[in-house]
């Protein structure tokens, strides 16, 4: 298992969409092989379509604010000492997340498909409220799937969703959280899928999801490798790229451009979920060694109980407890081309407590786990390494857990 050089690793799959010849594929029932394929053969057409690109890009530069922030955390960097530390603010985008990017790509397809209607899953609330801003500016219909515990956690996103028109459709089953949520929207779409485009908010799914989803998320990192270069003069020799990990859309954007450079040069890092201290409950498949199991349409890394059943998660962050993960990051963890860890609630609330007192800015609880990870790293490393969060969204969706645990809340 290798990852290829100059061919961009969405595309590093075979005929049947696995990539590694065991991550991904298509397992869906035989009434979404149809949809699927006239999806997979729309999307082909589009990306390298000159007129859809330049529609894409206008949106980005004009609509979502590209290119985001690139800054030094200068006070985090003297607090911590050793590494610099600088964050790449993809929270600037409007909306407040990584979300709008793939939205907008989503959106764009209805369209080219002559649909009316759009239908997705959240669980933070950021994907739904990135489709339900999308789909008010294209006029079209939206339907949100979301779990009920999620959508008690997130209710400032519940709010913006609803004020942009959008229907969020209540989920009670199972965990009641954002894995349920993608279940519910895949069940619609299969008795709906001729009228309505949907739009799955993660890396994650049936493999033309996962390449729709990291195509779109690519302009994150595209942005900084030139913003690198304004900074340093070249792409910095020790370079650590940290990003948290749920199905993995954010991660896979920050680190796209930078695959192909050697490890020694470009280190990628993923943090995942895990949990409370106090529980034995996570969302951490990659790191505490989950087996590969089946989930929503593809073959990766699953948070499983001992008879091989997709087991409950735990997490402080609405979207990250999804107990799975894309199989991208299962292909970059087996080829050793990232590594993998996970940061506890604890660590999370804890390292939002020290950038929101030293930095002029507010990550949500997702990154807050990445930058957990560099909180330990950084004073183990010498100044000439530079490592990177990708601050992907902002904590307003967050206030009310954050007041819960610390006592009061720092925008």
């Amino acid at each position: 298992m290798k990852v290829k050089k100059k061919v961009p690793l969405i595309d590093q799959h075979d005929k049947n969409g696995f990539y590694g010849g065991k991550f991904g594929g298509n397992y869906v029932a035989e009434t979404l092989k149809k949809p699927i394929e006239d999806l997979t053969k729309l999307f082909e057409k589009c990306r390298y379509e000159k007129s859809f690109i330049k529609q894409r890009d206008n949106l980005y530069k004009n609509y979502v604010g590209t290119p985001t922030r690139f800054i030094k955390l200068q006070n985090l960097t003297d607090h911590l000492g050793g590494a610099q530390i600088y964050a790449k603010m993809v929270s600037d985008a409007n909306g407040g997340a990584h979300k709008i990017y793939n939205a907008i790509t989503h959106a764009m397809l209805c369209k080219r498909a002559n649909k009316k209607y759009l239908c997705t899953d959240t669980g933070a609330g950021y994907n739904g409220k990135m489709f339900s801003m999308v789909a008010k500016k294209f006029g079209l219909g939206l339907k949100v799937f979301m779990g009920t515990r999620d959508i008690k956690r997130q209710k400032p996103n519940c709010d913006a969703m609803r004020s942009n028109g959008a229907e969020i459709i209540p989920v009670d089953s199972g965990s009641k959280t954002l894995v349920d949520a993608v279940s519910e929207c895949i069940r619609y779409w299969v008795a709906n899928c001729d009228k309505t485009h949907m739009g799955i908010g993660s890396l994650v799914g049936p493999n033309v999801f996962v390449k729709i989803c990291g195509w779109s998320t690519a302009q994150i990192s595209r942005e900084l490798k030139f913003q690198l270069n304004d900074e340093f003069g070249q792409i910095p020799k020790k370079l650590k790229l940290i990003n948290c990990v749920g199905g993995g859309s954010s991660a896979y954007g920050f680190w796209s451009e930078f695959i192909d450079y050697e490890k020694s040069n470009v280190e990628l890092i993923g943090v995942e979920a895990g949990g409370s201290a106090k529980s034995k409950l996570h969302a951490a498949p990659l790191s505490k060694n989950s087996k590969i199991g089946i989930l929503h349409g593809a073959a990766a890394y699953c948070v499983q109980n001992s008879e091989g059943q997709i087991d409950e998660t735990e997490s402080c962050s609405s979207g990250l407890d999804y107990p799975s993960c894309s199989p991208i990051h299962c292909f970059l963890k087996d080829t050793k081309r990232a590594r993998y860890t996970y940061a506890t609630d604890e660590e999370a609330f804890n390292a939002y407590k020290l950038v929101t007192e030293l930095e002029d800015i507010s990550p949500s609880l997702e990154p807050a786990h990445a930058f957990a990870e560099v909180i330990k790293m950084a004073p183990k490393l010498n100044d000439d390494h530079v490592c990177i969060i990708n601050s992907c969204g902002d904590s307003l969706k967050d206030k009310d857990i954050i007041k819960k645990h610390l006592g009061s809340y720092n925008r």
